[in-house]
């Protein structure tokens, strides 16, 4: 039942807001919705920490520790999102950057955006999941090109065509799934594309047949992870939609396409009997932290800045789950917690930074912390907990990858080190002007908008100093079946 609820909350609150999107109670509708979600969601990881997996509906819906952990932190940051819209959408009315019709159209997509998440990490079924990835990409779609500005189409044309593209090799890995599933598990239908039921007699699919599949659905869930050189679509996105878009975008999006991606890891590993899927997530995680990385150096928008930012900390999270392992598992896992609640608050900060100057051009955005310290800080703290500064969650995180990369593939080392090296000298040296650097701009009043950022930050510090023994158990459970 708690289930069904999670999945059911947001496709009402998609139909409702789409029928009162244009009312003035609609941003309140939204975040109600997503508080609501948050609550059902709660109820279904008690369920789970107390029974284990579940299975319902015809065993078309599956829940265990490593997809309930991804629904958890999508409602949160969900729910904290739609609340930091609720002040900066009204601004961007006000300013006339949007119609009343474009925020019903705004509110009803971003339920339906965070409907077709749940979705993907909630079903057992891989052909539903290649369905629900592709929901997701168009919702997303018309959330980018919000603005109707030439520069936001082009983005979502941009973004569109390359998912679009990637989501159709995805297909046909998910098709070459199912042939190799048909053989062993008969005419079984769509149910022999559960992947409970895979997952049971992965050691007798046939490999050739699964190692070519894997290929397709890593090209085409890896389109939407942002690894390079399937990355193009996402600084354009973030830059270009409204920012509580980038936020989700970068915060739980790109989280969802890389469960596709190691849900379908676990089966091919298990038929082939190598260690070659992981091999080929820790060449493109590795070329996407250093590539990502560099580009920081030449971006001048604010928004594309952080958007190759999650490019760099995606490719560092897909090459922890490369290495495998209990730690190397768990450190990824972290690093997916962590990534999300201080990506999302740097997008909130960056957003209303943007705001108060007028630009998105980061030589137009100067001294923050004197014009509105929420927001300053907001963006400095943001800034170093995702450069990995101690003691904050990331530092935590990228530590236990390091080591454990320095211990078992050595040679991946100086490239991390490259990677960490450059992303923090190149995000250090244009956020501190931002920050500290000079303004004629009169102070602001302090907004309670902000208030979800620095819940996200102190989560990310708690993370870093102490965690709690049931979330270290969830991920130590989640870590293990992850690596089989």
């Amino acid at each position: 039942m708690d289930l069904l609820i999670v999945l059911g909350l947001p496709l009402l609150g998609a139909l409702l807001l789409a029928l009162f999107g244009e009312r003035t109670w609609a941003a309140e509708l939204n975040a109600g919705v997503s508080f609501a979600t948050l609550v059902a969601v709660g109820f279904l990881v008690l369920r789970v920490l107390r029974h284990g997996s579940l299975l319902a509906l015809h065993e078309q819906f599956f829940v265990d520790s490593f997809n309930v952990f991804l629904v958890a932190l999508t409602a949160f940051v969900g729910f904290t999102t739609a609340l930091f819209s609720r002040p900066y959408m009204r601004i961007e009315e006000q300013r006339g950057h949007l119609s009343q019709r474009r925020l019903r159209l705004y509110h009803s997509m971003y339920q339906l955006f965070m409907a077709a998440m749940f979705l993907a990490l909630l079903t057992n079924n891989m052909g539903l999941l290649w369905v629900a990835m592709e929901a997701a990409t168009l919702s997303t779609v018309l959330l980018v090109s919000l603005y109707r500005t030439r520069a936001s189409l082009e983005a979502a044309w941009k973004y569109f065509i390359l998912c679009g593209v990637g989501i159709a090799q995805a297909l046909f890995g998910t098709i070459l799934l199912y042939f190799a599933a048909e053989r062993v598990l008969g005419q079984q239908g769509m149910t022999a594309l559960l992947w409970t039921h895979l997952n049971a007699v992965k050691g007798q699919l046939e490999p050739r047949v699964l190692g070519l599949a894997f290929v397709f659905l890593l090209v085409g869930y890896g389109t939407k992870v942002g690894l390079t050189p399937l990355h193009n679509w996402l600084p354009d996105a973030h830059a270009e939609g409204p920012t509580p878009v980038s936020a989700v975008l970068s915060g739980l999006l790109l989280n969802v396409a890389l469960y596709a991606v190691i849900r379908c890891k676990i089966l091919v590993e298990g038929s082939i009997g190598s260690y070659l899927p992981g091999r080929m997530l820790m060449g493109f995680g590795l070329l996407s932290a250093v590539l990502g990385a560099f580009f920081l150096w030449r971006q001048r928008d604010i928004k594309r800045l952080f958007g190759y930012s999650s490019i760099e900390h995606m490719g560092i999270i897909t090459f922890a789950f490369g290495i495998g392992g209990p730690i190397a598992n768990f450190a990824a896992l972290l690093h997916m917690t962590v990534h999300s609640l201080t990506k999302s608050s740097i997008f909130f900060t960056a957003g209303h930074a943007s705001q108060t100057a007028g630009t998105q051009q980061m030589d137009g955005i100067r001294g923050l912390v004197g014009i509105s310290p929420t927001i300053g800080w907001g963006l400095m703290l943001g800034s170093l907990a995702i450069l990995g500064m101690p003691p904050f969650g990331v530092f935590a995180s990228e530590f236990l990858i390091l080591t454990t990369a320095m211990r078992e593939h050595p040679w991946t080392t100086p490239f991390l080190l490259v990677a960490l090296g450059v992303a923090f000298a190149a995000i250090f040296r244009k956020v501190q002007p931002m920050v500290f650097g000079e303004s004629d701009a009169p102070p602001l009043p302090h907004s309670p908008a902000l208030v979800p950022v620095f819940i996200h930050l102190a989560l990310v510090l708690m993370l870093g100093v102490y965690m709690p023994f049931v979330l270290a158990d969830w991920y130590r459970v989640a870590a293990r079946l992850i690596g089989g």
